[in-house]
């Protein structure tokens, strides 16, 4: 079958039949996905078959995602094995003693009816593939938290992780994230080392579907009880208000939406002395059919939210803090004095929670000469404003690439020389607020949030109120940020080249509408105008589109393309120094630098884009 085009690769002719192991009798393959390919076979529909087998899902450096179901460009039992097969091979290359030290698994609430794939089990066939090795396996017994996987991998010195989960996609797809023996998310060359070692091991080792060898296996671990008590002891180290957790009126409400949060928060706000939050009944148990919401995404905003506000009403609580299905992320809402409820976006609590962060360390900290090794990191796409706090407060900030791989990574290089990293986020609700986990973690998150809401409440401070002090000491940060979704890959390409070739060959834009352009940086060719040889410090890819234009007025405007969606993404931010308090007048402009973005550079009509809708 040929791949279609720009849709992955073309699958190889088979070496013999066993290279497809559908072809085999069906006696211990997934009988499933088995009968699918079967009946589709029996049709002759070429078209869906296509669909299944015409391109290998590609291993990147967020590992795999992609919809549960039959053939090889989907999540099943086959593609698991094929993977974690090849993620063995290439470790055994890198790693002499991983015979001894091993890897952790997790896995979260995800299952297919349809297809008979789960986390449970994609976790159960990794571990096979593992311990049939050689290789110890730390499998968790139960559904954890995504941040419970690295924080292992730090805490036991393994040589690697894997997570199945798909985090908030919709409701039949999954993923297969991969973390490094520094506890980080991988990054280049290994993606690419990966990517060939599964390719050359792809037919399944013998017994790789019989998941039932591991329970008698000495390899087999289950780390549960260990990590759902040292990861509970290590985030207390971030508890510096126990007196007033003990005692706060505040209430709060909370969501797991469907997936694996529940548990986990309850425990993290016993080990802070707080009141238990109240959670959403619907939403508490984790259900692979997210029944009650329409994406399971708590970055969607109020919809998602909306069983929360109802709960909060009923109980009296202000407080609403919302997890992602696997609790790597956090959003919070916050009922203001005129009864409506305010959703935080993501750059407005980094603000806060950076804010907070360093507060607390400056309060704790006995020598004043140690905020020189204090460093904080955001995504390149995401606030100012811990740039802005840093300037003021004398601390090290740094911006790395979107993605918290780029911040786990970066993070672990500065704490290996000493420096100490408080604190890392990114605009799409994800916060590392604790050195342990090097990886956004929405649990720790969330108990943080409440620390500091219970603290405020005894300065008769609500986080809006709070929020606006941050602005008004360190400057207003106004953000706003869209898509619009083109399916056309040559109409994305020659938008960005237009924007390379705005008046001739290799100009970029001097002005959009009324702004005048002040800097570039397109990460995509490796230019970057504010440096003295015009090259950019952070990595290049030529393989995704990213430019960034900074305006005379304050304003920053990111461009980029996302990986995993079709969609050209854009953020925009005006900065402005301490003392303009001129709110109302702020977002005017920044209004006005949206639409010139938008009709001069994306032209959004001539390129036949479509705008997101709410």
């Amino acid at each position: 079958l040929a791949a279609p085009a720009g849709h992955g690769r073309p699958l190889p002719p088979p070496r013999h039949n066993s290279a497809l192991p559908w072809h085999r009798p069906p006696l211990r393959l997934n009988p499933k996905t088995y009968a699918i390919v079967k009946q589709l076979l029996a049709e002759g529909n070429a078209g869906e078959l296509q669909k299944y087998f015409g391109s290998r899902m590609e291993f990147g450096t967020a590992g795999l995602r992609a919809a549960m179901g039959a053939g090889i460009s989907h999540m099943n039992d086959l593609t698991i094995i094929q993977t974690t097969q090849g993620f063995c091979r290439y470790l055994e290359k890198n790693f002499s003693d991983l015979k001894k030290r091993g890897v952790v698994i997790g896995f979260d609430a995800r299952a297919h009816l349809s297809s008979g794939g789960s986390s449970k089990r994609f976790a159960r066939l990794a571990a096979n593939t593992f311990i049939s090795q050689g290789v110890p396996v730390y499998l968790f017994s139960d559904i954890i938290p995504t941040p419970f996987v690295p924080y292992t991998v730090t805490h036991l010195k393994l040589c690697a992780g894997i997570m199945v989960t798909a985090s908030h996609n919709p409701k039949q797809d999954n993923g297969y994230k991969v973390y490094w023996e520094n506890g980080a998310q991988i990054i280049s060359p290994h993606d690419k080392g990966i990517s060939q070692a599964i390719e050359e091991n792809q037919e399944p080792w013998p017994q790789a579907w019989d998941d039932k060898l591991i329970d008698s296996s000495p390899l087999l671990h289950d780390p549960y009880a260990m990590v759902n008590k040292e990861y509970f002891k290590d985030i207390q180290k971030q508890c510096f208000y126990r007196n007033i957790n003990k005692e706060t009126n505040l209430k709060f409400v909370h969501t797991s939406v469907h997936g694996v949060g529940h548990k986990f928060v309850q425990l993290a706000f016993k080990a802070f002395d707080l009141s238990p939050p109240f959670a959403v009944p619907e939403q508490k148990d984790p259900d692979p059919d997210f029944p009650t919401v329409k994406y399971p995404n708590p970055e969607e905003g109020k919809g998602v939210l909306t069983l929360s506000f109802a709960l909060a009403e009923k109980d009296g609580a202000r407080i609403i803090l919302a997890n992602d299905p696997d609790a790597d992320r956090l959003a919070v809402a916050e009922k203001q004095e005129s009864g409506e409820w305010k959703v935080f976006s993501g750059n407005e609590l980094g603000a806060l929670l950076g804010w907070w962060i360093f507060t607390c360390w400056k309060n704790n900290s006995r020598d004043t000469r140690a905020i020189k090794d204090v460093y904080m990191l955001s995504s390149t796409v995401s606030s100012k404003i811990l740039r802005a706090i840093a300037l003021k407060e004398g601390f090290h900030f740094e911006e790395t690439l979107t993605g918290f791989k780029w911040m786990g990574n970066r993070a672990k290089q500065l704490m290996d020389q000493g420096k100490a990293v408080l604190f890392a986020f990114e605009e799409a609700i994800g916060y590392m607020c604790c050195p342990a986990v090097l990886d956004k973690d929405g649990v720790s998150a969330a108990v943080i949030t409440a620390e500091m809401a219970s603290f405020l409440a005894t300065r008769n401070l609500s986080l809006s109120q709070q929020l606006k002090a941050v602005y008004d000491e360190y400057g207003f940060h106004i953000t706003k940020a869209s898509y619009f979704i083109c399916h056309d890959p040559k109409v994305i390409q020659q938008l960005f080249d237009n924007l390379r070739n705005f008046d001739g060959k290799n100009t970029y834009p001097k002005s959009c509408g009324r702004f005048k352009v002040s800097g570039i940086r397109d990460l995509t060719t490796g230019y970057d105008s504010s440096q003295p040889d015009q090259k950019a410090i952070l990595p290049t890819s030529k393989s995704s589109q990213m430019i960034t234009f900074t305006f005379a007025n304050g304003g920053v405007a990111t461009m980029r393309t996302s990986g995993t969606e079709p969609k050209i993404k854009y953020y925009s931010e005006l900065c402005a120094p301490p003392g303009n308090s001129d709110v109302e007048q702020l977002k005017k402009e920044l209004d006005e630098l949206v639409n010139a973005l938008e009709k001069h550079f994306f032209q959004p009509e001539k390129n036949k884009l479509q705008r997101k809708t709410e």
